[in-house]
């Protein structure tokens, strides 16, 4: 979804972003501690199953946080939002437009 960017809200974003892809690689790495020490199945299985898990993280770390524009802000903060990395006071930075546009699209993409 392309729209104007208002200068303020580009500026929180970019500060947020930050936030955001920190606690992401937090949660991975609490993920992956769990993902390490289960002992339920082969080796190889488990093998398998962590490679299917960084496939899947990288997936969502380019969905939230790759190819930093204007133009993609607003599916970008979507997508952190929708992968609930931002607190609502974080989210209440932005303009009534932005969180709007944003509401809508976590609301498709959560369905």
């Amino acid at each position: 979804m392309t729209r104007d960017v208002p200068e303020a809200d580009w500026r929180v974003f970019r500060e947020l972003r930050e936030v955001a892809r920190e606690r992401f690689c937090r949660r991975a790495f609490e993920s992956l501690d769990r993902l390490r020490v289960d002992d339920a199945g082969s080796c190889h299985d488990r093998w398998i199953g962590l490679q299917q898990w960084l496939e899947e993280r990288d997936t969502e770390m380019t969905a939230a946080f790759g190819d930093l524009r204007r133009s993609t802000m607003t599916l970008r903060l979507s997508t952190i939002v929708a992968l609930d990395l931002l607190h609502p006071d974080e989210l209440e930075r932005f303009t009534p437009g932005t969180r709007a546009a944003v509401a809508s699209i976590v609301r498709d993409i959560r369905d």
